[in-house]
Order: C-alpha cells, then structure tokens, then sequence
C-alpha cells in the first residue's frame, strides 16, 4: 500500500508521518513539499510540489493507494491575507480531492475542524464547510473527515495566544460538550491512519468522540 502525504511538516502531519512509516500495512510513504528535507526513511518518497501548478500535484499523487491531507496555514502566516488563507487551506485540500480521484485512488482522509459548516458567517468555519462540501463533490468511495477542536502536541512554532487558550480549555474541558474538548495532535493522526483502512463506501465524520474510541 502506497499512502501519500499532504502536510506532513505540520502539527498532525509530523505525527501522521511517524506513525505510516512505523505501520507495516503501508509499504511506501510519501509526502508532498515545497522545500526539500534532509529526514529520511527506507520506506519514505519525497515529491518536491508546486501546488499551485496543477499537472505537478496530479502527478505526485499518483500510483497511491490513499491521500492523507493535514495541510494548514494561519492568519499569521499570510498577514490577514483570506485569499492567500484560501489557497492553503481550500485549494490545496480539494485539489488533493480532486487529483486523488482522477489517479484512482478512492480513498481520502482529512483534517477539517469542528463546527466546519459553510453556510456559517465565521471566516474559517466556513472555509471548512466550503472545503467539505467540494471534497464531496468528487465522489470519492471512501472520504473520512476529522473534525478536531484545539489541538494538543509540540509545535515546531511558538504560539503565544493559543498556548495560553489551550491551558485554559484543557482546564476546563470537563465542562465542554465532548466535540469541543482539547485533543491530542497525535490522536488524530492516529485516527486518520486507522480509519484510512476502514473497507466500506461512505462519506464518514469523525469528532473528539469517534476519534478518541477508534481502535486498531
């Protein structure tokens, strides 16, 4: 089985990464970057991607057996700018959708967010809803969508306002309807390479508490 990665440098991408190479019903692995990486692994191909050039993402997914996308871009990143916000965080995952399709792959999996929904006047919960909607629409067999709250883990950056949201809806994630509770960086990933393995048709939703139940 071939699995290809979109965002394996991020938060749930790194720990996505780790886990594939570490899972032996994967016998290839392969991420799709922007920059080169010096990190290598036997089972591991690295897709230098323009992902704004179609014919080169198309090309990169093919021969894969199933696309795993955790890309993910912030505000901060491209300074308030929501169209150069869209091309990440739009773009990239439905054209993903789309090239996984065309190549014949059935099998997609995801990271949205919890409350994605594009009818919603919320800037980025709409996006993800817009984003959904568009995956859907490319009729894939198999789509698992991962709808995480805050996430928890070791960033690679310093985030000074969510790290201090976080310290404060872990302490009171008691309180919270469970959808909306703090999760592990790493237990989505989990849950994005466990469902990818689920045989079946369908078009599958996965929040804190379908993510955190799903077994190997």
């Amino acid at each position: 089985m071939t699995a290809s990665l979109v965002g394996a440098t991020g938060l749930i991408g790194s720990y996505l990464l780790d886990q594939l190479l570490q899972d032996e019903y994967f016998d290839t692995v392969r991420i799709l970057i922007r920059r080169s990486m010096e990190f290598t692994n036997p089972k591991l191909e690295k897709k230098l991607v323009d992902f704004s050039d179609a014919e080169s993402f198309r090309l990169a997914l093919e021969g894969s057996d199933v696309v795993f996308c955790t890309i993910g871009t912030t505000q901060k990143k491209v300074k308030g700018d929501k169209a150069a916000y869209r091309k990440v965080d739009y773009d990239i995952p439905v054209n993903a959708a789309k090239f996984c399709k065309l190549n014949g792959c059935e099998t997609f999996v995801f990271v949205s967010s919890v409350g994605a929904n594009s009818k919603s006047n919320n800037f980025y919960l709409k996006l993800k809803g817009e984003v959904e909607d568009a995956v859907k629409e490319a009729h894939l067999k198999s789509v698992h969508i991962l709808r995480p709250s805050v996430l928890l883990g070791d960033r690679k950056e310093f985030r000074l306002g969510e790290k201090i949201g976080k310290a404060f809806m872990s302490a009171l994630s008691f309180l919270m309807p469970a959808k909306y509770k703090p999760i592990q960086g790493k237990t989505v990933a989990k849950a994005m390479r466990v469902a990818s393995k689920k045989s079946g048709t369908g078009f599958y939703i996965y929040e804190y508490s379908e993510m955190t139940r799903l077994k190997e």
